[in-house]
């Protein structure tokens, strides 16, 4: 039998037989319901590590909580529409969607190879007519209930891209301030500068939802923190108050303020380039229509700014202030208009700074203590000065009492703005909506659902407003003359809700089926790129919202536990193609590459992808493959009458150590498996295979211990090389398949085996530190000894007090512990030292059994008798040892 493992060889076996039995088809009665989810990929063409990371952590998990007893769900599907199909067709002179099916082909195939368990039944397909009809037929189902907005509105366009961009599309290197036209964004696809542009544009109203998307964050406990800062940012909720500024006959104008207290302050009025009053303004005072179009045509306005003709009175000092038209200011967020306080805050400083502009100080430190006024800005919360008859209030309670001034309306306002979806572009799902000259826009019947793409050609601009004969029909109601809504969705709206399709992928009645929906959410453990935290995550949580309060669902939060996978990195860069340091996933081998990105790092860690680590993973596999194919080897020669290894069918004292290490493993792994820790699990296992090597050859195994310890090994491994572990289950001669084998369990209690562990490597150590500094490089005799049992009850007592209190007064009140004099006193003065430092320790009684069944470790690596006993009254070492820091002696 050959002795080296040969992945090639057994993958299309398996994947064969695991087909043939089913084992990833979903049961349709279920009692222990687990949804896995991974975030399915767009049609790229072929599988990356970004890819074989992410599903390597789902399909692990889902391996193990079906092991585990759960019916687990775990499918996979495809992201398929998008502007990069459409181009990559272009460039490839084909149609996208036979570009796209090519790529899910590939991606398929990628894998099926690498051993990712799927329910292949209930694949999806966005770009399939039988998916985004139920797309088009939610669409009119929200527009029906006021969840849907057609109107003019100003957007982002992409030139490069030829279609509008959401707000979360929109990139710039202020995240915080990365909304529409803010300076620098630039196109998330391609890179391109964004432009804007006055566009009757479909809107979904998320901010119908933004309180309780917002109030929701703090449930997820389940998600990363950072997450669901992202989305605290992005949705932008601020508490505060508005003030009306009175600016002669162009009426107030209001300013949105989080900091009422400093309405003293305010030197300066600012209103966005995009803000209503400019647009009147710009009419009649030619500076700011120069303004308007300066700032239209660069991508970092900064701290620009011009003065209007007009000013505004201060509600409060009755004080004329200037007027501004200011970069800085956005006109979606707030009011669009913010009364500049220089002397309170960074923004309006800066901008004061620049136009000299006076600074004012209004609110100083409660303490008296100095500030760097005008310098800079004292932005913390103190005493109003120079506040008429708020003088002396502190900021909190000066907020407070300002909001009864006429002037002032407390508000709350948002930097989330509705969800555009419209695109201008083919390969997407057309919005079901029919123009008609008569009724106005008309929702496509349920009946004509779904409104497919016509046939593609290739052109310049939209491609669905050039085909003439799909776009002109009949108007819905009325019969007229009319045309098709051009336009596609936004591809992140198949993404909203791909996770409910998978549930009943076949069903016809509906998007998904309600009953199974309520049985299967919210999806238990889903994992993907952190960058998808707004564009992604959000719209995710807002569609739940809505199919709830559309009487389709009871759920209103989608996912319970979230898990961003980090970054594979190679030469200290993001692997990718375009960076030129792309590893194909197969190069090393489908399992050694999966097993590798699992051991590597944490799933929430960036890792370096290296050929040493890369090599590593394969020499375990080889390790694992070795030490059963021996044993089926020799169990075989022992069958057939020929010279094989012996084995023993009786037990011997040492037999116990890996027996219960057995159970210390499959606890420790268990909980690795739970918290996500794949390499810890690797970790784990790395270990456990040279004890079973190290046991094997000591002398002849103990045929029940050893067989169980190689039985579990199978076991254990199986989530993370699934290949490796059906083929030594099929030599350990095991029943049916590892994949469908139930999941260990310990025969013993092993609640403290992380202390055990410990105690027998520390023990080791101690002796190796004691051979080298003394230099004994041929021991003769090891002596341990365990300590005296007052002395766990004194370490007890310790563990228990309030470090506040007398420990030694406690300890020493105990008469067993007492009796022993000043050794007593002096190690009860040790404990109350190290009060708040002492670690959980076991018993005495159990430490001497630990070390006992340990003891041939310490033989077999140093060639020496071992004795493992109690320190006795007369003991010289007694004093030496501590609870669970055994005193050696080496002869």
């Amino acid at each position: 039998m050959s002795r080296r493992y040969d992945h090639a060889r057994v993958a299309e076996y398996w994947q064969h037989v695991w087909e043939r039995e089913g084992v990833y088809e979903t049961p349709d009665d279920v009692a222990n319901p687990t949804y896995v989810l991974g975030m399915f990929p767009y049609t790229s063409g072929s599988l990356h590590m970004g890819h074989i990371r992410n599903y390597a952590i789902t399909d692990a998990h889902a391996r193990y909580r079906r092991m585990a007893g759960d019916d687990v769900l775990h499918p996979m599907g495809w992201d398929a529409f998008g502007l990069p199909a459409e181009n990559a067709a272009y460039e490839r002179d084909t149609d996208p969607e036979s570009w796209t099916r090519a790529c899910i082909e590939r991606m398929r195939d990628d894998l099926e190879e690498m051993g990712f368990g799927y329910d292949w039944a209930r694949e999806i397909t966005t770009c399939d007519p039988e998916y985004y009809r139920w797309n088009q037929w939610l669409f009119t189902r929200f527009l029906d209930n006021d969840l849907v907005e057609y109107d003019s509105a100003t957007v982002n366009w992409c030139p490069d891209c030829e279609t509008v961009l959401a707000d979360a599309q929109v990139e710039t290197d202020d995240y915080e301030g990365a909304h529409a036209h803010a300076a620098g964004g630039v196109c998330w696809r391609c890179g391109t500068p964004v432009e804007r542009r006055d566009l009757d544009q479909w809107f979904f109203t998320i901010t119908d939802y933004a309180d309780e998307l917002y109030d929701g964050l703090d449930e997820l406990e389940g998600w990363p923190e950072g997450v669901r800062d992202s989305q605290r940012n992005w949705i932008g909720r601020q508490a505060g108050a508005r003030v009306a500024f009175d600016v002669g006959e162009h009426g107030a104008v209001s300013a949105f303020t989080t900091r009422l207290d400093t309405v003293y302050g305010a030197t300066y009025l600012a209103l966005a380039p995009g803000h209503d009053l400019v647009s009147d303004l710009a009419e009649t005072d030619a500076d700011v229509a120069a303004y308007l179009e300066a700032v239209a045509s660069t991508d970092d306005a900064g701290l620009s700014g011009v003065e209007t003709a007009v000013t505004a009175t201060h509600p409060f000092t009755g004080e004329e202030i200037p007027v501004y038209v200011a970069a800085y200011v956005l006109d979606d967020v707030g009011t669009g208009a913010v009364m500049g306080v220089p002397g309170h805050n960074d923004r309006d400083h800066a901008f004061a700074d620049e136009h000299d502009l006076p600074v004012e100080q209004v609110v100083e430190p409660v303490d008296g203590s100095p500030t760097n006024l005008p310098d800079d800005p004292y932005t913390e919360d103190g005493m109003l000065t120079d506040s008429g008859e708020y003088d002396g209030l502190a900021s909190t309670a000066a907020r407070d009492r300002l909001l009864d001034h006429e002037a002032v309306e407390e508000a709350t306002t948002y930097r989330l703005r509705d969800w555009l979806i419209p695109r201008q572009r083919y390969w997407g799902t057309p919005i079901p909506i029919v123009h008609c000259p008569e009724c106005g826009p008309v929702p496509v019947p349920d009946a004509d659902l779904p409104v497919e793409l016509p046939e593609y050609v290739q052109t310049t601009g939209n491609p669905l407003d050039a085909a003439e004969e799909w776009k002109h029909v009949d108007c819905p109601d009325c019969g007229a003359d009319a045309e098709r809504e051009t336009d596609t969705m936004d591809t992140f709206v198949d993404s909203s809700w791909y996770f409910l399709r998978f549930l009943s992928p076949h069903f016809e009645d509906a998007p998904f089926e309600q009953e199974t929906a309520d049985e299967w959410l919210p999806v238990d453990v889903y994992v993907g790129g952190e960058e998808h935290a707004v564009l992604h995550l959000l719209y995710l949580r807002f569609f739940t919202r809505a199919l709830a309060d559309l009487g389709l669902l009871d759920r209103r939060e989608p996912v319970e536990r979230l898990i961003n996978q980090g970054t594979v990195l190679h030469s200290g860069k993001k692997m990718s193609k375009s960076a030129g340091n792309a590893v194909a996933p197969h190069e090393y081998g489908a399992e050694t590459t999966r097993l590798f990105v699992l051991s590597a790092a944490h799933p929430a860690q960036d890792f370096e992808w290296t050929v040493k680590d890369v090599s590593t993973a394969y020499d375990f596999q080889q390790d694992c493959y070795e030490l059963v194919s021996e044993f089926a080897d020799q169990r075989s020669r022992r069958r057939r009458s020929q010279a094989a290894r012996a084995v023993r069918t009786e037990s011997e004292p040492h037999d116990a150590y890996l027996e219960r290490e057995i159970d210390r493993t499959i606890a420790a792994v268990t909980e690795e498996y739970d918290r996500f820790r794949f390499h810890r699990v690797v970790g784990e296992l790395q270990r456990f295979v040279r004890l079973l090597r190290r046991y094997a050859e000591y002398e002849p195994p103990y045929l029940f211990a050893y067989s169980r310890g190689l039985r579990v090994l199978t076991t254990l491994l199986a989530p993370i090389a699934p290949y490796l572990a059906e083929e030594l289950w099929h030599l350990l001669e095991e029943d049916g398949l590892v994949a469908e084998a139930d999941w260990p369990e310990s025969l013993r209690d092993v609640a403290d085996h992380r202390i055990e562990r410990g105690l027998v490597r520390t023990t080791l150590a101690d002796v190796r530190d004691i051979t080298d500094v003394v230099d004994i490089a041929d021991p003769e005799a090891i002596e341990v000894v365990v300590a005296a049992d007052w002395k766990y009850e004194a370490y007890r007592l310790a563990q228990a007090a309030d470090p506040d209190d007398a420990i030694v007064g406690e300890i020493m009140g105990t008469e067993s512990i007492q009796r022993r004099g000043d050794a007593a006193a002096e190690y009860a003065a040790d404990l109350a030292d190290r009060s708040t430092g002492l670690a959980p320790i076991v018993d005495g009684d159990r430490e001497l059994e630990v070390l006992q069944q340990a003891a041939w470790l310490f033989e077999d690596e140093f060639g020496a008798d071992v004795t493992v006993r109690r320190a006795t009254e007369d003991d010289d070492l007694a004093d030496k040892a501590r609870p669970n820091k055994p005193a050696i002696h080496i002869s």
